[in-house]
């Protein structure tokens, strides 16, 4: 097959376990379209939902997939396995809102063990 032509099969395990988006793929295809297909087909029972591809990472063989590299730049296995599918982990990880994790100094010095005072 041509470059960037290779298919690949592959689903998503989300965090309780459930399989989704099970489907064909191109090589060529980028990490960021696949999170954008995995947003899409996210199941609507459950309590937590992505907003936004950055709020997902893909997970496979250990290694975290950027969002800009596609399936063949990740050095994603094609056919090695002997079902032919592979599955990847999807960890959500939504922002967090910088005044919610941002401490004021007063904050920071009752936290303060020693009782120092800290400049």
């Amino acid at each position: 097959m041509a470059e960037g032509k290779e298919l690949i099969e592959l689903k998503f395990r989300i965090y309780d376990g459930t399989d989704i988006a099970h489907s064909t793929y191109a090589s060529s295809m980028t990490v960021a379209s696949l999170k954008q297909k995995i947003i899409a087909e996210w199941p609507q029972d459950k309590t937590v939902t992505p907003k936004s591809i950055n709020d997902l990472k893909l997970i496979h063989a250990g290694k975290v997939l950027e969002n800009n590299k596609s399936l063949a730049d990740s050095m994603i296995i094609f056919g090695e396995l002997p079902a032919g599918v592979i599955t990847m982990h999807v960890v959500m990880q939504p922002a967090i809102a910088k005044n919610k994790t941002e401490k004021s100094k007063d904050d920071m010095q009752k936290l303060n063990s020693c009782r120092c005072v800290i400049l």
